[in-house]
């Protein structure tokens, strides 16, 4: 026999259904039958359709967070440090002077006379992006992508590009590398297609790469 609410019956007579009310609050319920000090004993087995389907929901959501990221972050750019919108833009004259900018993505964007001086540029990209008469002085370029770059009268005075830093296919046209340490072939590779003076500095550009 079972108890419930001070009644006995057979629990072989119950069905797991809602059909005796809850002694909660919840609005749908099971019943279940049980063993207790030899008494078999019927309890509400409380199911919520609300509150499964928000859980379900919030699960969801929390899976789907780890498998996807801010589309604009994924797609147009940007980076851990700097949250901005930076890829495919047109960023002319901007001020990025001594930010963080740690594997920000410049990919394709417009950077022409923008100021990077002293700028944290570990790991960032400026695949294909213009930085015409841009101020890199005493940036860090460590294992950046400066790929197909337009370098034209930049100046990188001081700037450190190691690692595995890459200027293949970069116009390197009157940029100056003054004192910027370079791998040796790095340096061999771009006093092949060093040309032209920086209007600003006076230097020729293969003269501060040390080319023989």
């Amino acid at each position: 026999m079972a108890i419930l609410s001070n009644a006995a019956f057979p629990c072989r007579n119950i069905s797991l259904k809602p059909s005796l009310p809850c002694t909660t609050s919840r609005p749908h319920c099971l019943l279940r039958c049980s063993q207790q000090e030899g008494k078999e004993v019927v309890s509400p087995l409380v199911w919520s359709l609300g509150e499964e389907v928000s859980k379900r929901s919030l699960l969801a959501l929390v899976s789907a967070s780890l498998f996807f990221v801010d589309p604009a972050l994924a797609f147009k750019g940007g980076g851990p440090y700097g949250q901005g919108v930076t890829r495919g833009q047109d960023l002319s004259g901007k001020d990025f002077s001594g930010q963080t900018l740690i594997r920000q993505d410049f990919k394709t964007s417009i950077l022409r006379q923008a100021n990077f001086k002293g700028a944290k540029l570990l790991g960032a990209s400026f695949f294909d992006a213009d930085l015409t008469e841009t101020d890199l002085r005493g940036a860090d370029f460590s294992l950046a992508n400066v790929t197909k770059v337009n370098l034209t009268n930049a100046n990188l005075e001081g700037a450190t590009a190691t690692g595995n830093t890459s200027f293949k296919g970069s116009n390197i046209t009157g940029a100056d590398f003054t004192d910027v340490p370079l791998r040796d072939d790095q340096r061999e590779y771009l006093c092949k297609i060093a040309d032209g003076v920086n209007a600003t500095t006076g230097n020729a550009t293969k003269d501060t790469l040390l080319c023989n």
